[in-house]
């Protein structure tokens, strides 16, 4: 079986390469995709650049769930939540930015991400305080207590630091202008206006995982 499965990823190597000759044909770095950065980030990823307050982040939410589910093996997809938009104060938002972390360090963040987009977007509800937040975290099967302490932990308060620091970086290259935006390893913006407009959702995918394979 195992002689089987090698034989088999040998005879892919022919198509892969194939893959990516034709994907370097159909995209052009400065048109389907733009180089923002020097050099490519530590790890393989796929970063969005969000925010809770961007009706077009709302409704991007499902292609992003597909996405996400399709990037290939060892790639991690990054949700980046900014704080620039002028629906909230920068502290209401930063707060948001710290709720996204602990949704994913409770592992609820697929479900808690929709309950905020739900809460701001949907019901027109208004976030004022952490407790809002907690509130919503709680009413959606999360722990409070454990909410309570991710948000004071030194963990979730660097990894939202962080967050902001991307941010930051990308915004002064002009990378990030607006959202929502996708980066590829740190490197490579997607131009979504680019993109096939009758195949865009493939388009896309496919744009990304050629992304991927650049240096």
């Amino acid at each position: 079986m195992k002689k089987m499965q090698q034989l088999f990823m040998v005879l892919l190597i022919p198509f892969f390469a194939l893959s990516i000759t034709a994907c370097a044909e159909k995209y052009t770095e400065g048109k389907q995709y733009t180089e923002v950065n020097e050099t490519v980030s530590a790890k393989a990823e796929v970063r969005e650049y969000f925010s809770f307050y961007c009706p077009h982040c709302l409704r991007f939410e499902p292609f992003m769930e597909k996405v996400k589910n399709n990037l290939p093996e060892g790639v991690k997809f990054e949700r980046n939540h900014v704080d620039f938009l002028r629906a909230a104060s920068p502290t209401i938002q930063a707060m948001l930015t710290k709720s996204v972390v602990v949704a994913e360090q409770l592992g609820m963040d697929d479900k808690l991400v929709g309950a905020l987009f739900n809460y701001i977007q949907i019901q027109r509800a208004v976030i004022t305080t952490e407790k809002d937040i907690r509130n919503i975290f709680v009413l959606n099967g999360a722990d409070g207590e454990k909410f309570d302490k991710l948000m004071k932990s030194f963990s979730v308060n660097s990894m939202a630091k962080a967050m902001k620091k991307n941010q930051d970086t990308m915004s002064k290259k002009r990378a990030l202008t607006g959202v929502p935006t996708i980066i590829v390893n740190g490197k490579y913006r997607v131009n979504s206006s680019e993109l096939d407009k009758n195949n865009f959702e493939q388009d896309y995918q496919d744009l990304i995982t050629y992304l991927l394979t650049l240096k």
